[in-house]
């Protein structure tokens, strides 16, 4: 996936009836309580599925996708992808479809190494939507650097990719199994993980947004990640001078769906999804900015007095067991789209 934002371009006794702890009473009158035996109401877990399937998925999934970005075809795409990570996919199809054909570099094919992924497998209810964790990397013989989310499309039954992240550092994340298996946790919950995905993703947006100066800071503990937010903010705002204002702020987000497994802690892996914007304004008339080429597929190189891009990004954060900073431990993220109105005499030309 593509980063990121564009360059300057200017979630005892008689029987009682009893459900848990009763009290019954003796002839005497004297009140006992006692402990009686209930039914375990504790769901049957199973693996997603086996490792060998799993592999299988991913191969599938290179294959695929590749066939699929050869001719930029959304439909073939769709077989494979879902959720966030479609959106940013087909994102880069429509920026590529926006350039000249001199300007549109050569596809070049490319696979997950599935042999050698490491597989984060969880158990699940037989009622929950299956999924799974793979860190993968895009070359044979080399360490994984990426974090993958598979999940099985509930109505068409078929494995889709709906999240990658790249990572900051080759170590993965300590995630706890059992015979090979993960232990799914809630991804927001009241006890574990201690940071829910909602207060996780509201604090990457704070990063954004004001720097991390809410909650960003407080939430997360210094990493390389959550600093190359930061710093998106600070040097991203002031990169027009006076000409110009930037201004983050968080969107409406489609892609709720959050992961989360049990790391060796006893604490949590938690992926999740965010939306932002970036919007750009001129500080008076008589100023227009000047989009990009990478642009164009969205605003079509007409000069703009205001720019507000889309960003659609997945984010990867480790969560303690008890109330400490979180690690963001890495972030993708794709523009999805670019609107503003156009300079008036543009207007007037068209």
């Amino acid at each position: 996936m593509r980063i990121a934002h564009p360059a300057l371009p200017l979630f005892v006794g008689a029987a009682c009836l009893v459900l848990t702890l009763t009290g019954c009473t003796d002839e005497d009158g004297t009140t006992h309580a006692r402990q009686t035996p209930s039914v375990s109401t504790a769901p049957t877990l199973a693996p997603a599925l086996t490792a060998a399937q799993a592999r299988d998925v991913i191969t599938r999934y290179s294959k695929t996708n590749n066939e699929a970005n050869t001719n930029r075809s959304r439909r073939l795409l769709d077989s494979v992808e879902g959720g966030p990570l479609y959106a940013m996919s087909v994102s880069d199809y429509t920026e590529t479809e926006g350039l000249p054909a001199a300007d549109r570099k050569p596809y070049k094919p490319w696979s997950y190494d599935s042999a050698n992924a490491k597989l984060y497998i969880p158990r699940l209810g037989a009622e929950q939507d299956r999924w799974f964790v793979a860190a993968l990397a895009g070359q044979k013989g080399k360490a994984p650097s990426r974090l993958g989310v598979f999940a099985e499309h509930p109505r068409h039954k078929r494995w889709e990719m709906v999240s990658v992240v790249d990572l900051d550092s080759r170590k993965l994340p300590d995630v706890a199994l059992d015979r090979g298996y993960a232990t799914a946790v809630p991804a927001d919950g009241n006890k574990q993980p201690a940071t829910g995905a909602h207060l996780l993703r509201a604090a990457v947006l704070d990063n954004f947004v004001t720097g991390g100066t809410n909650t960003g800071r407080k939430v997360f503990a210094s990493t390389k990640s959550s600093r190359r937010q930061i710093k998106v903010h600070d040097k991203t705002g002031i990169r027009y001078g006076k000409q110009a204002t930037t201004v983050f702020a968080g969107a409406a987000n489609r892609y709720t769906d959050a992961y989360a497994l049990k790391t060796t802690d006893g604490g949590a892996l938690v992926l999740f999804s965010h939306t932002h914007t970036q919007t750009d304004t001129v500080a008076h008339s008589g100023l227009q900015i000047n989009p990009s080429k990478d642009d164009r597929a969205w605003l079509h190189d007409m000069p703009r007095t205001s720019i507000t891009y889309t960003f659609v990004c997945n984010d990867a954060a480790t969560v303690p067991a008890k109330a400490r900073p979180s690690r963001l431990i890495g972030y993708t993220c794709a523009r999805t789209d670019a609107a503003g109105p156009p300079v008036q005499s543009w207007t007037n030309r068209a």
